[in-house]
C-alpha cells in the first residue's frame, strides 16, 4: 500500500459529466480527479441522448421550466433548488459552448431545440441528434486534458474514505492491482447513479451506487432513496446496458403500442408524453399480461428517422429493426435515481469534507420523478457551486492515515436478482421485507457483494417507511398518496450488524 499526501488537494472521484464540469470550475486550484475507467468511459453521462433542458424559446422562460419540474416532482421538488437550477441553465448552455460543446443548430445559427415528456416547451438542447452526452463528455475531457492543474487518475477505483474526528481525512483506492491511500480533507463524489442493481437498465453495469455505500460507511445522510426511474422505453434486447430510445423520440410523435397495434396509453391524460413514472407504470402493465410493447414512428419520422436520430437508429439497425419501417421493441428499464447522498445548495454533506454532484447527490431538484432532461443540466449548474464551496472551504491540517484492510472490488452480480425482484415499478411490503431480510446479511459480510447489497438494503428500507404512492415509488399495498410530502433522510451508523429480527436489521435513524 502507497500513502500520498495530496497538499491540501481535493479529490473529485467520477468521470462524468459532474466530475469533470467540477474540476475544470475549480481550476487553476490543483485537483486530482479519480476515474475507475479511461476518463469519460463507462459513465452514463456518455449515454445521455436527448439533451439539457434549459427556457431559450421566446416562448419559454424559467417559471414555465420551474413549473413543469414541480409537477413531475409531485410534491417533493425543493422549490428554492429549482429555481436555482432552472434561472442557470440559459447561462450553463452558454459556458458548454464555449467549452467546445457543439450544439444542433438550426440555419439561423440558433440552437435546436426538442420537447420531451412532461415539459410545457421545447426547450431541450440537443448535439449530434441524439448524441449529447457524448459530445459532452467529448468536449469536457479534452477541456481537462488542456488544463494543467487537473491530475487524473485513470483506471483507478475509490473502495472507502478515511474519516477522523467527524471528517473526511483521505481516500482508499485501487489501481492496476496496487492499493493508495490519498490524505486529503476534502472530497467531491460524482460517481453516477445505481442502475447496474437491476437486470434491465440503461446505465453502464459499474453503475451499482458506489458513492452512496462510500458515504453511507462513512455515516453521511442520505434522502429520498426510494425513488428510482425507469425509463418507459429502452430497447427490448439482450444488450448490456440496454440501449435508449430517447424520449426526444416520443417528443416527435411516436406512440406506443402492443402486438396488435393498439395505442394503449390513449385515453391517458398527455399519452406518450406523459411523467415517465406513469408511461412505465403503463408499459409494465401490458407486459405483465403477456402483451408485447413497441414504439412505433413510422407515421411521425418514417424515412426522417435516422436524419432526427442517428445513434438510436444505429443501434436498432444493429439489433435487426429498421425504425424507419418497422416499430421498435421497447420495455422500461432501471434509469435515473433521484435520491443520494443529502446535500445543501453547495453541495455540502452532512459529513465535514464530502460534498456530492449529480445524480449521486440528493439536491431536491427532483422531488419523487426527474423531470426529462434535468439531470445533465442538474450535473452542470451544480458542479460551479460545489467547486465554489471545495475552494472555499480551507484545507484541513494533515492527518497520518493508517494502513486499511483494502475492501474486494464490488460485483452486483448476487444483488440483481433481489433488488429486481423488490424494488421495481410496483412494490409490496411483503416483498421489501422479504428482500430485506435476504440483504442485510451480506450487505455485513464486507465481501464483493456487500456494498451493492448496502446500497440495495438502503432502498429498501426507504421503500418499507414510505407507506404511499408517489412519483417513481409505486407500492401496491399502499396505492394513494399522503396529503403531506415529507422527505426521508437516513444515517448508517458505523459497521452494519444483521440480526433475525427484521427491526433490528434497520439501523437507520430516521429524521
Amino acid at each position: 500500500m502507497t500513502m500520498d499526501h495530496l497538499h491540501g488537494r481535493p479529490v473529485i472521484i467520477g468521470g462524468g459529466i459532474a466530475g469533470l464540469m467540477t474540476a475544470l470550475h475549480l481550476a487553476p486550484e490543483p485537483v486530482v480527479l479519480i476515474s475507475k475507467a479511461s476518463l469519460g468511459d463507462e459513465t452514463s453521462s456518455t449515454l445521455a441522448q436527448g439533451g439539457i433542458a434549459a427556457s431559450l424559446g421566446s416562448d419559454d422562460c424559467p417559471d414555465l421550466h420551474l413549473a413543469d419540474t414541480l409537477a413531475a416532482g409531485d410534491g417533493l421538488g425543493d422549490e428554492m433548488a429549482v429555481r436555482r437550477v432552472v434561472e442557470a441553465a440559459p447561462q450553463a448552455i452558454e459556458h458548454l459552448a464555449r467549452l467546445g460543446v457543439a450544439f444542433d443548430q438550426a440555419l439561423d445559427g440558433t440552437w435546436l431545440r426538442g420537447l420531451e415528456a412532461a415539459h410545457s416547451r421545447r426547450r431541450i438542447v440537443h448535439a449530434g441528434g441524439d448524441a449529447t452526452g457524448r459530445e459532452l463528455i467529448r468536449a469536457l475531457v479534452a477541456a481537462v486534458r488542456r488544463t494543467p492543474s487537473i491530475s487524473v487518475l485513470e483506471g483507478v477505483e475509490v473502495r472507502s474514505l478515511f474519516v477522523e474526528d467527524g471528517e473526511i481525512a483521505g481516500v482508499l483506492a485501487v489501481g492496476e492491482g496496487d492499493a493508495m491511500t490519498l490524505s486529503t480533507g476534502r472530497v467531491v463524489l460524482a460517481t453516477g447513479g445505481i442502475g447496474s442493481l437491476f437486470h434491465h437498465t440503461t446505465n453502464p453495469l459499474g453503475s451499482f451506487g458506489q458513492g452512496l455505500a462510500l458515504a453511507a460507511r462513512a455515516d453521511a445522510e442520505l434522502a429520498d432513496l426510494e425513488f428510482v426511474q425507469f425509463h418507459p422505453t429502452a430497447l427490448d434486447g439482450p444488450r448490456r446496458p440496454m440501449p435508449l430510445v430517447s424520449e426526444a423520440v416520443r417528443g416527435e410523435g411516436a406512440v406506443l403500442v402492443d402486438e396488435h397495434g393498439r395505442r394503449f396509453l390513449a385515453d391517458t391524460p398527455a399519452g406518450e408524453l406523459a411523467p415517465r413514472d406513469v408511461v412505465a407504470r403503463g408499459v409494465w402493465h401490458q407486459l405483465g399480461a403477456g402483451h408485447r410493447v413497441f414504439l412505433d414512428a413510422r407515421q411521425c419520422l418514417g424515412p426522417r428517422f435516422a436524419e432526427r436520430f442517428p445513434a438510436i437508429a444505429l443501434l436498432c439497425h444493429e439489433a435487426g429493426i429498421d425504425p424507419a419501417r418497422e416499430p421498435i421493441p421497447v420495455r422500461p428499464a432501471a434509469h435515473y435515481h433521484m435520491g443520494g447522498v443529502a446535500v445543501d445548495t453547495e453541495g455540502r454533506s452532512s459529513l465535514r469534507g464530502l460534498w456530492a454532484c449529480g445524480e449521486v447527490a440528493r439536491t431536491g431538484l427532483h422531488g419523487a420523478n426527474r423531470l426529462a432532461s434535468n439531470s445533465l443540466v442538474e450535473a452542470v449548474t451544480s458542479a460551479s457551486w460545489v467547486a465554489a464551496s471545495v475552494a472555499a472551504a480551507s484545507p484541513s491540517a494533515h492527518k497520518r492515515l493508517k494502513p486499511a484492510i483494502v475492501p474486494p472490488r464490488p460485483d452486483a452480480s448476487r444483488i440483481r436478482p433481489i433488488a429486481s425482484h423488490a424494488l421495481g415499478i410496483e412494490r409490496d411490503g411483503q416483498t421489501l421485507r422479504a428482500a430485506a431480510m435476504m440483504l442485510a446479511p451480506i450487505a455485513a459480510s464486507r465481501d464483493a457483494a456487500s456494498d451493492p447489497a448496502l446500497v440495495a438494503l438502503m432502498i429498501t428500507v426507504a421503500a418499507l417507511r414510505r407507506k404511499e404512492s408517489r412519483g417513481s415509488h409505486f407500492r401496491t399495498d399502499f396505492p394513494s398518496r399522503d396529503t403531506q410530502p415529507r422527505s426521508l433522510r437516513l444515517t448508517f451508523d458505523g459497521a452494519f450488524e444483521a440480526s433475525a429480527a427484521l427491526s433490528n436489521l434497520l439501523p437507520a435513524r430516521i429524521a
